[in-house]
């Protein structure tokens, strides 16, 4: 399987957006965003277990994965962009997750 290079992968990056990101938040998620000098983004879904077990959080990250999946024409490139995962998540539909995303990415600044 080949690596996905519009992936966050590595420690240092997930530390540089917590250190140096813009930060976002809505009932449903957090989002954090800083420029990474590329000519496309770079993303990132997380859910800790403040969520629930693995199956709330599985969900958790579908539920983001499809939301910046139908937005992603709209978000600025050349940024790098973590969203994690609220435990309110858990009895969020996907309409209700993609428009606290939108909301979210207005906020920071991350929409053209």
């Amino acid at each position: 399987m080949a690596m996905q290079p519009d992936v966050l992968r590595y420690k240092k990056d997930f530390d540089r957006l917590y250190r140096k990101g813009r930060k976002a938040a809505d009932k449903y998620m957090i989002v954090f965003a800083v420029p990474n000098g590329l000519a496309y983004r770079r993303k990132a879904f997380l859910a800790s277990k403040k969520v629930g077990g693995a199956v709330f959080r599985n969900r958790a990250r579908r539920l983001l994965k499809e939301s910046y999946r139908l937005l992603a024409s709209e978000i600025k490139d050349g940024m790098d962009v973590l969203f994690v995962a609220r435990a309110s998540i858990t009895e969020a539909k996907c309409p209700d997750v993609m428009a606290s995303m939108k909301k979210t990415l207005g906020k920071s600044g991350l929409l053209r």
